[in-house]
């Protein structure tokens, strides 16, 4: 009788013990490090911005972040890379809004924006911005869509590619007051740059930073910015909401994806921790230096967001003839 009992009580142990083992391997999630990719090449924007989430979040998870660097064909290799990996949380991607809503409409790209793992929205109300030199005839945003009106296809702008973010942007703006300017595409941002200050463009569009300094040295003026809501960079900029056009404001915004495909329980655990990571101080003091708002966003939030902009440029790239659909 003895010999029965101890053997139920074996069993009775064993069965306890085996059925702990999937709670311990969740609860140890990450146990090695995680590889972020970032499809830009280093010390860009979203390459340094990624580097700081990084350094925050191995502080949460309590094991290294990795950044890789895999850029080119507008983010779509990096992107690729990520929708090829196993799904289990150890390979994710810090990217910004282009490889999401505008490259699977114009690019045939191995991945579906719908089919991706959003887990946390890191930055957003981050506009562009159109700018002018300091003889131009308009000081204010609804000065410079007058005088743009009674000038058509007189002025032309640099943006960072056809079908690209500063384009769809203008677009966004632009079509429904009946404005029109000719877009001259370049290679991004700096290359815009040099063009509009070399006079090779008479307006700049693209991100706040790189003509900051040219405007505070008197060599631009910022005229307008593509969000609802004026910059903390340039209070003085007039916004979207300014000329009346909240409703198609655009904002540059970058978040963490994982593959398709992730188990629910790592999700859980990533979002919180990089949601985490975008309030470190190390995130939100270079944030507020690039004049971008931190977010950290559930993953819900994250894809809604995601699909929404993808919709709605959907039917702007249809009508720039741009879209592979």
């Amino acid at each position: 009788m003895d010999s029965i009992i101890r053997k139920a009580l074996l069993f009775i142990v064993s069965a306890v013990w085996l059925s702990a083992i999937p709670w311990t391997a969740q609860a140890e999630f990450p146990d090695r490090p995680i590889k972020l990719i970032v499809p830009t090449p280093p010390g860009g924007g979203t390459d340094m911005t990624g580097r700081k989430l990084a350094e925050a979040a191995e502080k949460v998870l309590g094991q290294k972040v990795v950044v890789v660097n895999k850029p080119g064909a507008a983010g779509s290799i990096g992107m690729s890379v990520l929708t090829q990996v196993k799904p289990d949380g150890y390979t994710l991607a810090y990217v910004w809004n282009a490889p999401l809503t505008i490259v699977p409409h114009t690019m045939n790209v191995p991945y579906k924006t719908s089919d991706l793992t959003p887990i946390t929205q890191v930055t957003g109300g981050t506009p562009l911005i159109f700018c002018v030199k300091p003889d131009f005839p308009a000081k204010t945003g609804q000065e410079f869509v007058d005088h743009i009106k009674a000038n058509p296809n007189k002025y032309t702008y640099g943006n960072d590619g056809i079908g690209a973010t500063v384009q769809l942007a203008g677009e966004r703006l632009f079509q429904p007051l009946g404005v029109k300017l000719r877009p001259v595409p370049f290679g991004g941002a700096g290359e815009t740059l040099k063009n509009f200050l070399g006079g090779h463009v008479d307006i700049y569009g693209g991100s706040i930073p790189p003509i900051l300094g040219h405007v505070k040295a008197g060599k631009a003026r910022c005229i307008l910015v593509t969000t609802a809501q004026r910059s903390s960079a340039l209070p003085d900029t007039s916004s979207a909401g300014d000329i009346g056009l909240a409703d198609k404001a655009t904002e540059l915004f970058r978040g963490v994806v994982g593959p398709a495909g992730l188990p629910a329980d790592r999700l859980v655990i990533l979002q919180k921790a990089f949601a985490k990571a975008t309030h470190a101080e190390v995130v939100t003091t270079y944030l507020k230096k690039r004049g971008e708002i931190p977010i950290g966003s559930t993953s819900d939030d994250f894809k809604k967001k995601i699909l929404a902009e993808y919709a709605a440029n959907a039917s702007i790239l249809k009508g720039l003839g741009l879209s592979k659909n």
